[in-house]
């Protein structure tokens, strides 16, 4: 079986599951099984998805349809889970993917921490894949990492423009450490009361040219993977 093969099987096996499971813990399968056959291992994703969709939980069902005009309401609502998972099954085989994301990319971008930013990482990996290879599997995939991300949409308090100096290193350096308590929704809520949160924001660099951008996630990137193991914690994938 090729590489490409076995990322379309675990998707299909992993479609039957839920984004989440054990309250609000995202389903990595689809994201792990694709990072593992990248790295040179699709003969271990089989074995994996075994043990990991043990822990996992039945895809949400549909309750109240959302019209593809009247949006607006439902974005950011977990309790729709499964009727955003539904309206992007039925659209990402209504049209091109590409014209799909385009639509839905502006709308869902500034709640791009839902979940932990889990909705757009997933949405990312299943991009790239289509990128590769367009296949039923795939644009399903895709279905469900941009319901999900609608459904746990979430703005990020503060969001302004910028007009600071500061790199981005240098900025989430001045990021405060909220307690832990509660879940992420709860401890990001936190930062609009959070002076220093505001303060960090103002103080980073803008980035003016469309051509910089990807320059400026690969920074982002780095400068948060550095930090990570001094700030992360919580359940392993």
């Amino acid at each position: 079986m090729t590489d490409s093969e076995v990322l379309d099987e675990t998707y299909e096996r992993l479609h039957r599951t839920g984004p989440e499971f054990e309250g609000w813990l995202s389903n990595h399968g689809p994201m792990a099984a694709d990072a593992l056959i990248r790295l040179g291992r699709s003969g271990q994703v089989e074995g994996w998805v075994d043990q990991y969709a043990q822990r996992l939980e039945e895809a949400p069902r549909p309750r109240w349809p959302i019209s593809a005009h009247e949006w607006r309401d439902p974005l950011g609502d977990p309790s729709r889970l499964g009727d955003w998972s539904a309206l992007f099954a039925r659209q990402v085989h209504e049209e091109p993917w590409q014209d799909l994301l385009a639509r839905w990319w502006p709308r869902l971008l500034p709640g791009a921490i839902a979940s932990a930013t889990h909705g757009l990482i997933r949405t990312g990996h299943a991009v790239r894949a289509l990128r590769e290879r367009e296949t039923s599997q795939r644009l399903d995939e895709l279905g469900q990492a941009l319901g999900y991300w609608a459904a746990r949409w979430q703005p990020l308090p503060g969001q302004q423009p910028t007009d600071g100096t500061a790199d981005v290193g240098a900025a989430l350096d001045g990021v405060p450490r909220l307690a832990s308590d509660g879940g992420a929704r709860t401890r990001l809520a936190q930062l609009g009361q959070t002076p220093a949160w505001t303060c960090a924001l103002g103080r980073l660099r803008p980035v003016t040219q469309p051509e910089a951008v990807p320059a400026a996630l690969d920074a982002l990137v780095d400068a948060a993977v550095t930090r990570y193991e001094r700030w992360a914690h919580g359940s392993p994938v």
